[in-house]
């Protein structure tokens, strides 16, 4: 060592990124203390100051340490150093916050109780054991009760409640875990369980947990208010409360997700890979998708009538660890809301929204700011898939490779709405907020947009939406007074969508499958193929067109798409077959006149039609109850070792003039012909699958021909078809292409909003 490395020296140091709330200001302190510094340490709106005194190799190995040892929650994004004068200080501090700096640091998402939290809580010798509300800086609430920055307990949901001696020692110690913690409570100071009867009224008793369990091991529906709103909680393994519960919600068909106690539970009613494992057992404890054991006798049949996974999640606060040990078994755990209302968060409301489906509220007086729903992912080739962002995940930013030059607001889709915020290189993609088909979901999203700007100090001066002009997202946007306006063709948003999320500005050949999107020339697109960067996009390719009968009602009930496909299959000359005993013969006639004519029949490329058509032709499903379930069901019925595939005949030369068009009515009368020789459902599923992926393959490599394109990006609602999509990136990458998909938001409507930010940026960029 010299005698330069032994003067002291003094630095100013600046970290941004996710530093606030999980535990990186104690973490700073030890560090400092550790290698014999002096100086401070602080939380102000810009993320973490500090400054640090000693000799010069103990600070460089104070910021290397910054970010190689930073805490399992950090996020650094950015560490600046720059010199100060030496003061002589005598030891290490944290300071109070300073909020002058405004409002541009990060919000940890909620996070699932660590290992040393649920110790204490099931210890009977510790002092938390059996507290609903135990956390540290490694775990529990953050998004869901932030009300302000800088991250404090007093710009919390818990600044109501102050801390016992106990709890503040621990508050106070640098080799504490709760060092500022600002959750930090205990059974003395904290938020406190209630049992309410079905009107409201508390039911006597010392252990609202227990007589929780009972109620639902004896049959109940129990409303739980938990992290980001309230559940609806069932024993899953009784068939009446399972159906009584698919009842009063409103819900016919659609899955319910479960809550199991652990891993090995979860394996006795799933398959569970290594991939699924961790993504069951990490921080974020999303719901997982996962092969259902057939038959598991272990939940009851109307938990997910007729599919072949399952929804499965492990607990993930204290509340929901205490309840499955009391309670013993499986737990139906689903949003407590009416089907299509936005989850119930605030006590008032959900009581009277509530009452007629629970029988019982297990509540708690700690207020919730931001109603957050559980996030969905399946696994698909050993890579996550989101399918609903939220808890666990929302609000942690994408960092983009490129920067938005102004501030941008992606409004979104109608269905599985999400919003996003853009600045710097920031992409801030919402939590779920719900289907935008009422007021109170539409109240959600502009509630949600307007605590998202004022957390993140965010002001979009371009405001990007759909083209659809009935979209309540696009009608919201074009009411807004003093920005730039943005219209985003939907497919394009969602390529764009794919590309932020790997993080590429392109151009690739893009393939956006859903269900419906507004196209530029006023058609239903929703089977597209695209040439496409962040900021142009050329459609060079679609399915080919066919009426949808009815419209909407088309959507609902799937045997108008295959009315309409065997019209345009055959014409006048449909083939008979099992569906012509099904479906009521004045209804098909008045149909297939309604396709033939053009009335009120809208012309459609969508590939989630031509799905639907094929499941009622098969006899799958002839009206749904949800989004999508003809699809998914089909998707399930297809044996996955079939190597067979329906040919799919083009046209066109793959440019704007000349679209290659793709017959989706070859895919139908190869399904027809098989129907017909009683060829199994499931084998008729598996070869039509195969047989659009290999149609859209052959496309793809005509377009590389025609562009000199070799990267593909996959987006749309369809490609939550895990049979699809792992099909289409094998047979894509045997062909030499470079595939693209999503994993950090979702390939559905979720995803909207990312791609009409990052459309916006990209033409900013362009014109600047």
């Amino acid at each position: 060592m010299t005698v330069g490395d032994q003067l002291p020296v003094r630095r100013r140091v600046r970290v941004e990124g996710i530093v606030q709330g999980v535990g990186f200001r104690p973490f700073v302190h030890q560090l400092a203390v550790g290698l014999g510094l002096a100086g401070l340490v602080g939380n102000d709106g810009r993320g973490v100051f500090i400054e640090v005194e000693g000799t010069e190799p103990a600070v460089r190995a104070f910021l290397a340490a910054l970010e190689s040892d930073r805490p399992a929650l950090a996020v650094v994004e950015r560490v600046e150093a720059s010199p100060l004068p030496v003061r002589g200080d005598a030891g290490f501090v944290i300071v109070a916050s300073d909020p002058r700096q405004g409002r541009a640091t990060l919000v940890a998402p909620d996070t699932a109780t660590c290992d040393e939290c649920l110790q204490e809580v099931l210890d009977p010798a510790e002092r938390r054991y059996r507290y609903p509300f135990t956390n540290c800086t490694a775990c529990g609430p953050r998004f869901t009760i932030v009300t302000g920055l800088p991250y404090d307990r007093a710009a919390t949901t818990m600044a109501g409640f102050a801390m016992c001696e106990e709890c503040a020692r621990e508050y106070a110690d640098p080799g504490d875990r709760r060092f500022h913690a600002q959750p930090v409570c205990c059974p003395r100071c904290g938020p406190a369980l209630s049992l309410l009867d079905g009107s409201g009224g508390v039911v006597p008793g010392d252990d609202a947990l227990a007589a929780t369990a009972g109620l639902v091991r004896a049959g109940a529906v129990v409303a739980v208010k938990g992290l980001g709103g309230y559940h609806l909680c069932a024993d899953a393994t009784d068939e009446d409360a399972v159906a009584a519960l698919r009842s009063r919600k409103h819900r016919e068909e659609k899955p319910f997700a479960l809550m199991v106690a652990d891993v090995a539970a979860a394996r006795l009613v799933a398959e569970v890979d290594p991939e699924a494992e961790t993504l069951l057992t990490g921080r974020r404890r999303p719901i997982v998708l996962l092969p259902r054991r057939d038959p598991t006798g272990r939940v009851a049949a109307s938990v997910a009538p007729g599919n072949r996974r399952l929804g499965v999640m492990l607990p993930y606060t204290p509340l929901h660890h205490l309840l499955l040990r009391e309670i013993g078994r499986p737990v139906v755990l689903t949003s407590g809301n009416v089907s299509d209302e936005p989850i119930a968060y605030v006590d008032a409301d959900a009581q009277e929204r509530l009452s007629g489906i629970a029988d019982a509220f297990l509540v708690h007086d700690r207020p919730i700011h931001v109603r957050t729903d559980d996030s969905v992912v399946r696994v698909v080739r050993g890579r996550e898939v989101a399918l609903r962002r939220s808890r666990g995940y929302a609000p942690e930013p994408l960092l983009l490779p490129w920067p938005f030059p102004r501030p941008v607001l992606g409004c979104g889709a109608e269905l599985k709405s999400t919003f996003t915020l853009g600045k710097g290189r920031h992409a801030f993609v919402s939590h779920h907020i719900g289907d935008l088909e009422n007021a109170e979901t539409l109240q959600a999203f502009t509630t949600g947009i307007a605590h998202f700007r004022a957390m993140f100090d965010v002001t979009p001066e371009v405001v990007a939406h759909d083209l659809h002009p009935d979209y309540l997202a696009s009608k919201w946007a074009l009411d807004l007074d003093g920005v730039e306006l943005l219209g985003v063709q939907h497919h394009h948003a969602h390529i764009a969508s794919c590309l932020a999320d790997n993080g590429e500005v392109g151009p690739v050949i893009g393939i956006a499958l859903d269900g419906l999107g507004f196209g530029t020339d006023a058609t239903l697109w929703g089977g597209e193929l695209l040439v496409a960067d962040l900021a142009t996009s050329r459609r060079v390719g679609h399915l080919e067109q066919v009426p949808m009968p009815g419209g909407a009602a088309a959507i609902r009930e799937p045997w108008r798409m295959a009315a309409a496909y065997l019209q345009a299959a055959y014409g006048g000359e449909a083939p008979a077959g099992p569906w012509t005993s099904r479906w009521d013969p004045a209804r098909t006639r008045t149909v297939r006149a309604m396709a033939d004519r053009g009335v009120n029949a809208p012309l459609t490329s969508s590939a989630g039609r031509l799905f639907d058509a094929v499941a009622a032709l098969a006899g799958v499903r002839d009206s749904v109850t949800y989004e999508g379930q003809a699809a998914v069901e089909l998707e399930q019925l297809a044996e996955p070792d079939e190597d067979g595939s329906y040919p799919a005949g083009a046209s066109g030369s793959g440019v704007v003039d000349d679209p290659l068009v793709l017959r989706g009515t070859d895919l139908v009368r190869s399904v027809v012909d098989d129907l017909s020789r009683t060829v199994p459902v499931g084998r008729v599923a598996a070869r039509f699958h195969n047989g659009l992926a290999d149609a859209l393959v052959a496309a793809a490599s005509t377009l590389r021909r025609r562009h000199g394109l070799d990267v593909v990006a996959l987006s749309g609602g369809v490609f939550q078809n895990a049979l699809l999509l792992d099909r289409l990136v094998t047979l894509l990458e045997l062909r030499g292409f470079r595939v693209l998909t999503h994993s950090r938001v979702p390939p559905n409507d979720g995803g909207i909003s990312l791609g009409q930010a990052a459309v916006a940026a990209a033409r900013d960029r362009a014109d600047h």
